[in-house]
C-alpha cells in the first residue's frame, strides 16, 4: 500500500501511515511484555517466539485499523506527529531489547511450559535442535497426540563356555555368534483428555539356535486415567510394566548405561509374568520430591497349566501331583493368589517424568538427578519346597522381594561439559530354602557333557533365596570427537550370598559406551567375567574365574 512519487519520494499521508501502524504495534505488543518481564512473569521461549512473530505481521495491509485504533488519519499527521513516532518506534525496539534481557537474567517464562511429551527429553534432541520422532499431534495446541518408537539392539559376541559345555556337538572352549537381542514396538499417545494408552510387542533374543520367522507377542498394552487435577492420581490396568521392587526393575531397555541390565533386577522373569510385565491394575503419582506406584497383578502360571489334578488336602495343599524334584524348591505352579508390588522414589534434584514407567539409565548431563528409592513384591504361596523326599511331600511359601537403591545423574557443567552416573541397589529374595536359579542371556548351549558344574555355557548364579548388591558407574567424557561423537566408560559389579552356595557369586563388567546420535544411536563394548561354580555335590564352591566374554551391541532408536 505504499506509493511513490516520481523521483522516488513517499506522499507524507503514506509515510505517516506506515509509521504510526510500526508505532502502534510496537507499542501495543512489546511494552506489555517488557512490563510481564519487570514484574518476573514467567516467559517462555515458545511465547517470546510467537511475540517475535507478531511484529513482523505485514502492517501495510492493516493500515486503515490501525489508524482507526490510534484515532489519526493522514490529514492529521504533521511532521511533529512524525518525529514523535519515530520517537516511539525507536522507544520500543529499546523496551524489547530490555525485556529480552530480562528474562535471561530470570530465567523465567510467560507462561509455565505444558507437560513435556514423553520420549522427547533425553537422546531425542539432534545437535540442529530438531526432534527425531514419529509424532501426531491431534489437536491445536498438541496436548493430544499418538507416537510410534521403535529400536534395534544387535549383538556379536565371543562367549567362554562353561567347562563340558556343547553346541551342536561342539566342545571348543570358545563360541562366537550374532543375534537380534531386541526388536521393539511402541505405540503410545494421550488420545482423549485424561486418557493415555499404550501398546509395546517386538522379539527378544533371536539366534541361529532359535526358530526362524519367531513369534512377535505383547510386551505391554494398558490404559491409563488421570483422576486428578495435578500429578497426585493416575489408574490404569492391562499387560502392565509398572513394578515394584527397584528402580532397574522398571528400566528402560533405550537408555541403559551399562550393555544390559543385570537380569537379577528381574528376578520372577518369564516364571510369574511375561517378559517382566504382568495383568493387574496399576495407580501412580507425585507429590512433590515423593514419586509412586503401586499394583496389584495376577501372576502367570509358572509351567504348563495342562497337568494333572492335584491332592486337596492342607492350606495350601500339599502332596502335588506331580510333585517337584526332590530337595528342590521353585515356583508354585497351582498359586491362585493375587500379588502386589510397590516402588517409591524420593527425588530431591530435578523431577523424572513418570508419563511412561520405563525408568532412564543414564542422562548424559541433561539432567541433574538424585534419587532414593523403597520397594518390593509379595506374591503369597508363591513358591513351593519339597519337605519330605521320600514322599515328595511339599509346601507352598511365599514370594517375597524387597529393595532400596541410590541413583545419581549430575553434568559437570557447560553443554559439553560431561556428567557422572551411578547406580547402587540391595535386593533380598525369598523364593524357598536353598532356591537357586542360572541364567545364561541366548544361551547357545544344548546341553553339557559333564555334570561338574553350574548351569552349561553362558549360565551362572544369578538369582536365588539371599542377598545381592548391584552397582554401576560411568562417566561421559568431557568435549566431543568429531562432530558429535563422545565417549562413556562405565563399571559394573554384581555381588550376590546366595543361600545354595557356599561362597559369594562375583560378575563384573567393564565398558565403553559411543554415543554417535545420544542414546538414538550408540555403539557399546563390554567384557565380562562371570563366576564358574561347582554343582551342589562339591559344596556349590567356586571353580574358576574362566567365564569370560566379549560383546559388541550395535543399538538405533527413533
Amino acid at each position: 500500500m505504499r506509493e511513490e512519487l516520481k523521483g522516488g519520494r513517499e506522499p507524507q499521508h503514506a509515510r505517516c501511515a506506515w509509521i504510526a501502524a510500526v508505532a502502534a504495534i510496537a507499542m501495543a505488543g512489546l511494552v506489555p511484555a517488557w512490563a510481564a518481564a519487570q514484574v518476573l512473569v514467567v516467559p517462555g521461549e515458545t511465547a517470546i517466539d510467537a511475540a517475535d512473530d507478531a511484529t513482523e505481521v505485514d502492517a501495510f495491509e492493516t493500515t486503515t485499523e490501525v489508524d482507526s485504533d490510534l484515532g489519526v488519519t493522514d490529514e492529521m499527521l504533521t511532521e511533529q506527529q512524525l518525529d514523535e513516532a519515530q520517537r516511539r518506534i525507536e522507544q520500543a525496539e529499546r523496551d524489547l531489547e530490555e525485556a529480552k534481557r530480562q528474562m535471561a537474567l530470570a530465567g523465567r517464562k510467560l507462561a509455565p511450559e505444558p507437560e513435556p511429551v514423553p520420549g522427547t527429553g533425553v537422546g531425542l534432541v539432534s545437535a540442529d535442535g530438531q526432534a527425531k520422532k514419529l509424532q501426531w499431534s491431534l489437536n491445536d495446541d498438541g496436548t493430544l497426540y499418538f507416537r510410534i518408537a521403535t529400536w534395534l539392539q544387535i549383538w556379536s559376541r565371543a562367549i567362554q563356555l562353561n567347562p563340558g559345555s556343547e553346541v551342536l556337538g561342539d566342545t571348543n572352549d570358545w563360541y562366537e555368534d550374532i543375534l537380534i537381542r531386541r526388536a521393539r514396538f511402541l505405540m503410545f499417545g494421550q488420545i482423549f483428555p485424561r486418557t493415555f494408552l499404550l501398546f509395546h510387542f517386538g522379539i527378544n533374543n533371536q539366534t541361529f539356535r532359535n526358530a526362524r520367522k519367531p513369534q512377535i507377542f505383547v510386551h505391554d498394552a494398558w490404559v491409563e486415567f488421570q483422576l486428578s487435577r495435578n500429578k497426585a492420581l493416575f489408574l490404569g490396568g492391562g499387560l502392565i510394566y509398572w513394578n515394584g521392587i527397584s528402580r532397574q526393575t522398571n528400566a528402560s531397555t533405550i537408555t541403559l548405561m551399562s550393555l544390559d541390565a543385570p537380569i537379577m533386577n528381574w528376578p520372577l522373569i518369564e516364571l510369574e509374568d511375561q517378559f517382566a510385565r504382568q495383568f493387574g491394575i496399576y495407580a501412580k503419582g507425585k507429590f512433590g520430591l515423593f514419586d509412586y506406584r503401586v499394583a496389584v497383578t495376577r501372576p502367570f502360571t509358572p509351567f504348563d497349566v495342562d497337568t494333572p489334578a492335584r491332592a486337596t488336602t492342607g492350606d495350601p495343599p500339599t502332596n502335588l501331583n506331580p510333585p517337584i524334584a526332590a530337595g528342590a524348591t521353585g515356583n508354585y505352579r497351582y498359586t491362585n493368589a493375587w500379588a502386589y508390588a510397590a516402588y517409591f522414589m524420593f527425588q530431591f534434584l530435578d523431577e523424572e517424568s513418570n508419563v511412561l514407567p520405563y525408568t532412564v539409565g543414564t542422562y548424559l548431563g541433561a539432567k541433574k538427578v538424585f534419587n532414593w528409592g523403597l520397594g518390593g513384591y509379595a506374591h503369597p504361596h508363591g513358591a513351593q519346597y519339597v519337605t519330605d523326599e521320600a514322599t515328595g511331600a511339599s509346601k507352598a511359601v511365599p514370594v517375597l522381594i524387597g529393595s532400596t537403591d541410590l541413583f545419581l545423574d549430575h553434568p559437570f557443567g557447560g553443554d559439553d561439559g560431561g556428567s557422572v552416573t551411578w547406580y547402587g541397589v540391595y535386593q533380598y529374595q525369598s523364593y524357598g530354602p536353598n532356591n537357586l536359579r542360572l541364567v545364561g542371556i541366548a544361551n547357545p548351549a544344548t546341553g553339557t557333557s559333564s555334570t561338574t558344574t553350574l548351569g552349561t555355557g553362558n549360565q551362572y548364579p544369578m538369582i536365588g533365596t539371599g542377598h545381592s548388591l548391584y552397582s554401576e558407574f560411568g562417566v561421559m567424557m568431557p568435549g566431543h570427537v568429531a562432530k558429535n561423537l563422545k565417549f562413556q566408560p562405565y563399571v559394573n559389579w554384581q555381588g550376590s550370598g546366595f543361600q545354595a552356595l557356599e561362597e559369594w557369586m562375583h560378575h563384573v563388567g567393564v565398558g565403553l559406551n559411543l554415543f554417535i546420535h545420544r542414546h538414538n544411536a550408540k555403539v557399546t563394548i563390554e567384557y565380562r567375567n562371570r563366576p564358574i561354580f561347582y554343582n551342589a555335590d562339591n559344596g556349590g564352591t567356586v571353580e574358576s574365574r574362566k567365564g569370560n566374554s566379549f560383546i559388541m551391541q550395535w543399538h538405533m532408536f527413533i
